[in-house]
């Protein structure tokens, strides 16, 4: 076996561990969490879908936005999954420990892929680029569409409030593609909304309908 190949089985083999981090975010069935690989997986399945929407479609790589996807949380193998409304997190941190897990990992490899998956996943945190910036839409989009349809799911858990769903989401999506925070806006209102309806039912001690 070539020293090459080697060293790529030992990638392949040590990325099999995003299988066992569990995220917040339930199935749609919510017969249990996801976890992060499958939500790469339907990361990349969204920027498939998806990438007519994109801010700049033409300016949009939809080859390298999948290949972000698949990348971006594979520092949850050693770093551990952060939820986006976790609260008392020290992102400096989050950020200096992600990156020293992204080393390590992507040093696996032989020097040349290793250098240009570090520096893909680098892009896709720095959110700066076209692509990145899609990406990172998407991984926003993903969660927000996963708890308008699971009665909360995760906003629930952290105790997240409409004014805070939209503040946090909309610059993020609406950067990457105006056109989807125009489609998902609504979604998180309308949720909202109808979960203060059932709130005011129970509150009156009718039966929500």
């Amino acid at each position: 076996m070539s020293e090459t190949i080697r060293q790529q089985f030992a990638f392949l083999a040590e990325i099999d561990r995003l299988k066992t981090i569990m995220r917040q975010s339930p199935l749609l069935d919510r017969s249990r969490r996801e976890n992060s690989a499958e939500h790469s997986w339907h990361l990349a399945m969204f920027a498939l879908t998806l990438v007519d929407h994109a801010d700049q479609p033409g300016a949009v790589d939809v080859n390298r936005v999948i290949r972000m996807l698949l990348l971006h949380d594979i520092v949850e193998i050693d770093a551990g999954d952060t939820p986006f409304f976790a609260k008392g997190v020290d992102y400096a941190q989050t950020e200096e420990t992600e990156l020293r897990a992204a080393r390590r990992i992507f040093g696996l490899l032989p020097a040349e892929q290793g250098d240009a998956m570090l520096a893909l996943w680098q892009e896709f945190e720095a959110s700066q680029t076209p692509d990145a910036r899609f990406a990172k839409a998407l991984d926003r989009l993903q969660p927000l569409l996963v708890n308008t349809l699971t009665d909360g799911g995760t906003w629930n858990d952290f105790n997240v409030s409409e004014e805070e769903a939209l503040r946090r989401y909309g610059p993020i999506i609406g950067a990457g593609s105006p056109a989807l925070w125009r489609a998902a806006e609504p979604l998180v209102k309308q949720y909202f909304a109808e979960k203060r309806r059932r709130e005011a039912a129970l509150a009156s001690g009718q039966t929500p309908g």
